[in-house]
């Protein structure tokens, strides 16, 4: 099969040696989006020492690194370097998805272009304090699922294999409901044995449960987000803002520094009355965007929590070869072209 006027190769993916090599960098990083190498969909290169990695996956000629390389800081330069050479070995574009500010002049350096995605959030956890004014919305959303007879709990990894089938449910309705199917790389698919590796967050009733979600965890209790996400379709409204308020609580008390609720773009960028290409392929391109149709929901919803926002970047060639590494990029995030051209109203 061809693709983009050349003959397609599988994709690269990391072996289970491989994973189970970064698993010790994945544990110590101080960020959770390494824990996206778990999931088995992207490929890997560790540094020669083994105590560092970059993931990454591939569509036609365009090599998307998610994030930068984790591992020690100082391994940071010489492997992002290394990745870019062994791109234009292979006559691929080397790309660094979600890239922080601070780290921009090592993407200069290495001739590439920084182009800003949005603000990642995140929320201070000791600062977090439900009672406050600006929380009323979540106080009174989880009050009303509370005279529901829902509760949330934290089931622990050795537990989760048992709420698969349920879960599985859970997901499905809310694929089938969304018309939609599972993003690409940025986000995990539902798989027992990924959703094995951690933690899960769950809202239920006496019944069922309504929405769940898998909790990263990063080194040092530094950082705290969540993957995977999904409701029932007639979950009682707010379910999820009580499933977020209680992480939230939850990581807090457990002695987590930050949670992070990912990137979200900047305010603006849509324009009233007119939807373009970018709004359409925008919101595929962040973190639990399925979730919603536009930018501004998006960035709404994120802003209940009163996060501290952080510019992300992405750091690939330019030129006129910016438009095909957004494509790519997009249809990686997104799971494929089709995503992007067939998304409407809904």
């Amino acid at each position: 099969m061809k693709q983009g006027g050349y003959r397609a190769k599988p994709e690269p993916r990391a072996s289970a040696a491989d994973i189970a090599r970064a698993r010790p960098i994945i544990a110590a990083s101080p960020w959770t989006y390494p824990n996206l190498l778990l999931a088995g969909e992207l490929a890997v290169m560790l540094s020669d020492g083994g105590n560092a990695f970059v993931m990454y996956g591939q569509r036609r000629r365009t090599r998307v690194a998610i994030g930068e390389p984790v591992g020690p800081p100082g391994e940071a330069p010489e492997l992002a370097a290394r990745f870019c050479a062994r791109c234009r070995e292979s006559r691929r574009r080397p790309v660094f998805f979600e890239v922080r500010e601070e780290s921009q002049p090592l993407y200069r350096s290495l001739g590439l272009t920084l182009t800003k995605l949005g603000e990642e959030a995140r929320v201070e956890l000791s600062r977090f304090d439900l009672d406050a004014p600006r929380y009323a919305e979540l106080r009174q959303a989880g009050a009303r699922l509370r005279r529901k007879g829902c509760r949330f709990e934290i089931v622990a990894p050795r537990e989760v294999p048992a709420l698969i089938p349920e879960l599985l449910q859970v997901s499905e309705a809310w694929l089938a409901t969304k018309a939609t199917r599972e993003k690409g790389i940025s986000n995990a698919r539902f798989a027992a044995s990924y959703l094995g590796y951690f933690p899960a967050a769950i809202v239920r009733d006496e019944a069922r449960v309504l929405a769940f979600a898998n909790l990263w965890q990063s080194g040092a209790h530094e950082e705290l987000s969540v993957d995977l996400m999904r409701h029932l379709p007639d979950a009682p409204n707010g379910t999820m803002d009580f499933l977020f308020t209680q992480t939230l609580l939850w990581g807090r008390g457990e002695g987590y520094r930050w949670f992070n609720f990912g990137v979200a773009p900047l305010s603006g960028l849509e324009r009233e009355g007119e939807v373009t290409l970018w709004d359409r392929i925008g919101t595929l391109l962040y973190r639990h965007g399925e979730h919603f149709y536009n930018f501004q929901g998006l960035r709404q919803y994120k802003e209940k929590f009163a996060p501290a926002w952080s510019p992300r970047y992405l750091a690939s060639p330019g030129g006129v070869a910016l438009p095909l590494v957004l494509l790519d990029v997009t249809a990686l995030i997104a799971g494929g072209v089709r995503a992007i051209v067939s998304r409407r109203a809904r």
